[in-house]
């Protein structure tokens, strides 16, 4: 049962002329209206069905021991380019490195629970750069160690010295360097580009790309094999967050002064893949160029490693 609304009247009262008796009138005020109590407005609510949106594309990978460990990409990364990161020899040889007789997984004293693929740099039809992050736990004390990872792999350095009328000149390339937004004197270098494995060949292929200098295989001399075996006889320049492994090779040659005046500041690489390169031909005890910066140099003064200050 719903109770009546109460309606308010208005009195008033007038006196007649005649007898001045008042004379009381009502009037009803408007009567309420009543409306419904208004109703909030309310707008579509958005449904995500997670499930209908593409998850980013996961993979099982299993360890020499057996035990399985998570392969994901990172949001954004196409499958494409995760399907190529998994399967490049880079990621592979990564996996390799890690199980190895010295590698972080031999003892057991750690575990690899999942790997993140994060970036793909495709050079042609292969895997050039691969960034990827990986959790690595240390089972001791349960924590994480630094697993982030810019995998580029194996690469040469060459050093070349040119004998002339009895002085020695050191060819060095003066290139762009962006990641550290600076021009970079260094030795002729370059990275492998196959599976193979031919460090020797690409050195060779390297040098006369960015000098034009053909060099002869049988008078190339590998200096990292002087390096301890445990090393696989290679240079690791930035371990903390690269897995490059770099060979460094040296090279004696004779050549006439014309030969040395017109290398000297000739433009050289491939210049259609965007390496600018000009060759600087210094001798050891002249004054360096100022204001260019160097890469760690090896220099052979009278045996066959001498380090010149960076």
């Amino acid at each position: 049962m719903t109770s009546r609304s109460h309606v308010p009247f208005l009195t008033l009262r007038f006196f007649a002329s005649s007898s001045l008796l008042p004379l009381a009138v009502r009037f009803p005020l408007s009567s309420p209206t009543l409306h419904p109590s208004p109703q909030r407005k309310t707008h579509p609510r958005m449904s995500f069905d997670h499930h209908s949106q593409a998850s980013p594309p996961i993979h099982t990978i299993h360890l020499s021991g057996g035990e399985p460990v998570e392969v994901a990409a990172a949001h954004g990364l196409s499958e494409s380019d995760f399907r190529n990161a998994i399967d490049s020899a880079l990621f592979k040889q990564w996996l390799k490195n890690m199980q190895s007789e010295t590698g972080i997984l031999a003892n057991g004293s750690m575990s690899l629970r999942q790997v993140l693929i994060q970036g793909v740099d495709m050079f042609g039809g292969r895997v050039g750069f691969l960034k990827f992050k990986a959790d690595i736990i240390d089972k001791e004390t349960g924590k994480k160690v630094p697993g982030i990872v810019f995998s580029r792999g194996q690469s040469v350095a060459v050093l070349i010295l040119l004998e002339s009328k009895g002085e020695t000149f050191v060819v060095l390339t003066e290139q762009v360097r962006v990641p550290v937004g600076r021009f970079i004197l260094e030795l002729p270098a370059g990275m492998l580009d196959d599976d193979k494995g031919d460090v020797i060949g690409t050195a060779v292929r390297e040098v006369e790309e960015e000098t034009g200098i053909h060099l002869n295989l049988a008078d190339m001399v590998n200096l990292t094999a002087f390096l301890d075996p445990l090393t696989g006889c290679r240079v690791f320049p930035s371990p903390g967050g690269c897995d490059e492994e770099m060979s460094l090779f040296m090279y004696r040659g004779k050549a006439d002064r014309e030969v040395i005046t017109a290398l000297q500041g000739k433009e050289m690489g491939l210049r259609e893949h965007g390496e600018l390169i000009k060759l600087l031909l210094l001798l050891p005890y002249m004054r360096w160029p100022r204001g260019r910066d160097f890469c760690l140099i090896l220099l052979p003064p009278k045996r066959y490693i001498g380090i010149f200050p960076v």
